[in-house]
């Protein structure tokens, strides 16, 4: 099947969705943050009737329009590329992917559309009580519409809840639940939207200490920056508790990614976590004899803590999880790659032979490729898998992107901390230094969220799903020259569409909060 498939398509191919989702997730997470702060503002607003909170509510609901537009945009394309370049996953789990995405479409897409506009048009024409409820079902559609799209991807990283039904060559959902809820998509939802409340924080306060900076609007400023510092710091202190929560899932079900992003090749008990350490280049493969790093410093036995909940814990390297042969907790011993593929091989002959004796009517035969093939179908997928190397995601890559992503969530913390000290015991208003940090910190948020999805999809590889398709035998039969020009074009578009919706917003920031403040800087 897939030995006549051109190697760069799946490279292309690869790089068409990496490059329509990483364009998407620019969007997404700001517009999660955002609805939470405009929410808490209108609230105020209600609460106490003062005008001021409900103009500065209006400033952060423009701009979150704005990213909310271009957001829609990317994600479609993002969902139709599932069936023009990845149709043989499409076809081959279609009917568990797409029922999250069908009521992402359907309830949260239609929940968001139908309350943004009382949001945007409904003031002083709808009541108070209502027009804050819409604001915050606006947010909460937004909410379920993340929710459905990371089931679906946790899903991907943990497959739960189906059978595969033999007679259509398709993986059939049986377990609705298992699929939405599966303790990797909480687990994952949870992480995801935090960070993304993070991000609206950080931008919040990055752009109020802009018009500290340009001497405007201070009291806007002020009192933006209380609530994102505030709302920035829970956030954060709770995305550390789910990052450990995902942390632990990973190391359930997808030991060879933890062991990626551990740069981890040799398995022991009381494991330590590399706390700061230089990869070394030379290490090719998992056997090659090349001590994987020039330089680390590791806290003893916290990889065991963390991956297992005890100190003593045995964590499986890459060469124990290639190799085999070590206890899992079921008392029974590890398979080594060579034999899962081995079964895969013998499910897809089993299957084929399945086919074969059910055209033919031969039941009896049919039966027997039938046992044959539920015997080895959890290693269907290892089938289409040509060298075990294929099977040790990018580690560099791996390693690098997480070390990222931890350093910055651990300095998101100490930044909200210090504003929120300055804000309440300082004056910072005069503080240009700060609004300069501030200011920086914003692409660090976006940063923060990139190497958390590296992380989570290249950790995956080889696998579209884990264990059951591998990217390789996911993709559509192509032109490679189809797949480049498109990606080409998508580029180009998502490059305009990105400087055009930064630059609206950019001119919505110019003109500032209608606050009643623009004519007198030091109000």
């Amino acid at each position: 099947m897939i030995e006549s498939i051109d190697t760069s398509l799946i490279d292309w191919s690869r790089a068409q969705f990496a490059l329509t989702a990483m364009y998407h997730w620019i969007f997404v997470p700001l517009t999660l943050g955002l609805a939470v702060v405009m929410g808490i503002m209108e609230t105020l607003y209600y609460k106490t009737g003062n005008e001021f909170w409900k103009r500065t509510a209006k400033f952060w609901m423009k701009i979150f329009g704005i990213n909310f537009a271009v957001g829609v945009a990317t994600g479609l394309i993002l969902e139709f590329e599932f069936g023009t370049n990845w149709s043989n996953y499409s076809w081959f789990v279609g009917d568990i992917f797409g029922a999250p995405l069908a009521i992402e479409g359907i309830l949260a897409f239609f929940m968001e559309a139908t309350f943004i506009a009382v949001m945007f048009f409904g003031w002083d024409k709808v009541s108070k009580g209502f027009h804050l409820t819409s604001t915050w079902l606006t947010g909460l559609g937004a909410t379920i519409s993340a929710w459905w799209i990371l089931v679906a991807n946790a899903w991907m990283q943990h497959p739960v809840g189906m059978e595969f039904n033999p007679d259509t060559v398709r993986n059939e959902m049986v377990d609705f639940m298992a699929v939405a809820f599966s303790p990797v998509a909480v687990n994952k939802f949870c992480h995801t939207v935090l960070s993304s409340w993070v991000l609206g924080a950080v931008f919040v306060i990055g752009i109020s200490c802009w018009f500290l900076l340009k001497k405007r609007d201070k009291e806007f400023a002020i009192a933006s920056i209380k609530i994102g510092a505030i709302f920035g710091l829970v956030a954060s202190v709770l995305t550390v508790w789910t990052g450990d929560g995902s942390g632990y899932a990973v190391a359930q079900t997808q030991p060879m990614k933890l062991a990626a992003v551990e740069g981890y090749y040799e398995g022991q008990n009381g494991a330590g976590l590399v706390a700061v350490g230089v990869l070394n280049p030379d290490k090719k493969t998992y056997d090659d004899g090349q001590n994987p790093f020039l330089f680390r410093i590791e806290i003893p036995k916290m990889l065991s803590f963390l991956a297992e909940r005890k100190a003593d814990a045995f964590v499986p390297g890459i060469k124990n999880i290639i190799e085999g042969g070590y206890e899992l907790k079921d008392g029974t011993k590890a398979l080594s790659a060579a034999e899962k593929i081995e079964r895969g091989k013998t499910a897809i002959g089993a299957l084929a032979a399945y086919r074969a004796a059910k055209s033919a009517g031969n039941e009896e035969d049919a039966q027997v490729a039938y046992k044959v093939l539920q015997e080895n179908i959890p290693y269907f997928g290892y089938g289409y898998i040509k060298d075990v190397n294929q099977l040790v995601p990018n580690v560099p890559l791996n390693f690098y992107a997480f070390r990222i992503m931890v350093i910055l969530g651990g300095y998101f913390i100490l930044f909200f901390i210090v504003v929120l000290f300055f804000v309440y015991k300082k004056d910072l208003s005069k503080m240009k230094w700060m609004h300069w940090i501030a200011l920086l910190t914003i692409p660090l948020g976006y940063i923060a969220g990139q190497a958390g999805w590296v992380v989570a999809e290249c950790g995956r590889q080889p696998w579209a799903i884990r264990d059951m398709l591998p990217t390789s035998a996911a993709i559509s039969k192509l032109d490679v020259s189809s797949v480049q020009i498109t990606f080409f074009i998508f580029l180009l578009l998502f490059t305009v569409m990105l400087i055009a919706g930064a630059g609206i917003m950019v001119k919505a920031i110019r003109k500032g909060p209608d606050t009643g403040d623009n004519a007198n800087t030091n109000h």
